[in-house]
């Protein structure tokens, strides 16, 4: 799978699950902030939904900001 298709392919998964405002506004705070993968992926492997994912996600960076 090329990168292009690879994300093409989880945009589109990002706008089935969050509709296109939301997956846009993940995408931006993904690159707005600090991102660590690793962290998030661990997230992802306790069955949470792709909305409880994102919120989690969002609540992590806040603490993070206001810990700066």
């Amino acid at each position: 799978m090329t990168d292009a298709v690879l994300l093409d392919n989880g945009m589109n998964l990002l706008v089935k699950h969050l509709g296109l405002v939301e997956a846009e506004r993940f995408v931006y705070l993904m690159n707005r902030d600090r991102f660590d993968y690793t962290r998030w992926h661990g997230i992802l492997s306790e069955g949470k939904t792709i909305e409880e994912i994102a919120e989690r996600a969002m609540q992590r960076r806040d603490r993070e900001r206001d810990e700066t």
